[in-house]
């Protein structure tokens, strides 16, 4: 797994790439560029990630179940190769996690299933029901629901979070949704935010104007919020 990383000190930020994207798509979309003054200053310090989306949620060829359980592979590799690697890295212990479009949804899932990680998430225009058809955005899973899918869909496992363990570290977290009123995943965000709210979770839930899904929009937001 290939990795990128700016910055010489301050917050450590796991960046996720997008849908099928690759570890220097941030940066050759203009999104560190737009967080040069941050990094430059010492304030955080990018960890950009390869993903395998093609190989896991987006991957076709195979059963979901499969699909699921590489999924379940990439999400250890974070855990028990990257996470530690950032950790090992001299500079401020504060982790946060970020991403755009299926990013987002990475950054998220893996923040509301491990909240004891991070101190920050920052999720823009990002997916986080997987089995339901968003316009032209289908179910990933063809209709296969089971309790694997569940844990990896957080409109589904946060309404039903109870345990303290889980609840009290994501209410300690900050969190961000950002996401254009006119994006086919508003409805996505403005679920999880209402999630959120009922377990009385702080967050900051902000809508812009238009789709805002593209990186034109997201240099724009991440100054803004990471």
């Amino acid at each position: 797994m290939e990795i990128l990383v700016f910055g010489h000190a301050g917050a450590k930020v796991l960046v996720f790439p997008t849908r099928e994207g690759r570890f220097y798509d941030y940066e050759n979309w203009g999104l560190v560029n737009a967080l040069r003054q941050s990094i430059d200053g010492g304030y955080i310090r990018l960890f950009c990630v390869d993903g395998v989306d093609s190989e896991s949620l987006y991957c076709r060829s195979v059963p979901p179940i499969a699909r699921v359980e590489r999924h379940r592979q990439y999400e250890r590799y974070i855990l028990e190769e990257l996470i530690p690697f950032m950790r090992a890295e001299n500079g401020v212990p504060s982790l946060v996690v970020h991403g755009c479009s299926i990013g987002a949804y990475h950054a998220m899932n893996l923040a509301l299933r491990h909240p004891w990680l991070f101190c920050k998430v920052v999720a823009l225009s990002g997916r986080y029901d997987l089995t339901r058809n968003f316009g032209p955005f289908q179910d990933l899973f063809g209709g296969h629901y089971d309790q694997d899918v569940y844990f990896i869909t957080p409109n589904h496992f946060v309404p039903n979070l109870n345990d303290p363990n889980f609840v009290e570290p994501i209410r300690r977290m900050e969190i961000t949704l950002a996401v254009g009123e006119q994006d086919p995943f508003h409805e996505s965000n403005r679920v999880l935010s209402q999630a959120l709210a009922d377990k009385d979770v702080p967050h900051r839930f902000a809508v812009w104007p238009g789709e805002a899904h593209r990186a034109r929009y997201w240099r724009e937001m991440v100054p803004h919020y990471l």
